[in-house]
């Protein structure tokens, strides 16, 4: 009688996988299916929560528009592709670069001490400073356009990803840096193989904070110092009472921010296996 190996893991006919490994795929699947039910559901009530409110109160259109007008503001002449490009041009540049620079900064801090204590203080003391009162020291240094909003949305979202990242830095084990540094690695190749790996979940936790605060950034300076964008469009709008013009720029800023997030999201997904996420 041939001998059992019972650390085998039992499996269905021709090797397949047995019947509780199907079985939890399907309630994995399941449960995204009804997450994604739950989440589009919520939305689509919101929607209709906000139609009713607006015909069923008589809410004049100039104080609450419904959703199908201010779908149909979509095809006025206010320009809408570009407008959004420029806003998603800023959000994006700005973030890309705090996350650069909070990333940067993070492991020139791991790797100097000194100038960890030096000047961590001072940058926490600079992002104190609201950044609505630089707009017009903004305007002054760096005129009007897209790259003065590309600064202000990094200077209000990079902080967030420079903390979270010095954070995992510290958190990873110091005896596997030793371990790695006695066969002779770099500081490169001891950030690349052992930091970055343990430090991502860390640095996945300030970008996803870091994404509202681009968002709030970009608008911001373009309610500063702007000549295009959908921030500079909506106080356009806002002279001629067009409600319906505004509700869908705010909705279109939304969606690039939502946009952002997920691709976030995705990243995280694909580098940090789920049990280390800090969800």
């Amino acid at each position: 009688m041939a001998a059992v190996d019972p650390n085998r893991t039992p499996t269905g006919p021709a090797g397949g996988k047995s019947g509780t490994e199907r079985g939890s795929g399907r309630r994995k699947v399941n449960e995204t299916v009804g997450h994604w039910v739950l989440v589009v559901s919520i939305h689509v009530a919101v929607v209709i929560f906000w139609h009713l409110f607006v015909v069923l109160g008589d809410v004049p259109s100039y104080v609450m528009p419904t959703p199908t007008a201010t779908l149909e503001s979509l095809g006025k002449e206010y320009n809408w592709l570009h407008n959004t490009m420029i806003t998603a041009g800023e959000i994006f540049g700005g973030y890309l670069l705090a996350l650069v620079v909070g990333v940067g900064l993070a492991l020139v801090f791991s790797w100097f001490r000194l100038l960890e204590v030096t000047f961590m203080p001072l940058l926490v003391s600079l992002n104190m400073i609201p950044k609505v009162a630089l707009g017009p020291l903004f305007i002054v240094w760096f005129s009007y356009g897209v790259g003065p909003n590309i600064v202000i949305a990094f200077s209000i979202c990079f902080l967030p990803i420079l903390l979270t990242t010095a954070r995992g830095l510290s958190e990873v084990d110091p005896e596997l840096i030793d371990l790695v540094r006695t066969v002779r690695a770099s500081r490169w190749q001891v950030f690349t193989k052992i930091q970055l790996p343990g430090s991502l979940p860390y640095i996945f936790s300030g970008m996803k904070v870091a994404v509202v605060l681009a968002v709030a950034g970009a608008i911001v300076g373009e309610f500063i110092a702007s000549e295009e964008g959908l921030g500079y469009l909506m106080l356009q709008v806002q002279v001629t009472l067009d409600t319906a013009a505004m509700f869908m720029a705010v909705l279109l800023i939304t969606l690039v921010g939502v946009v952002l997030y997920w691709i976030v999201l995705l990243l995280e997904r694909i580098t940090v296996v789920r049990d280390a996420r800090l969800d």
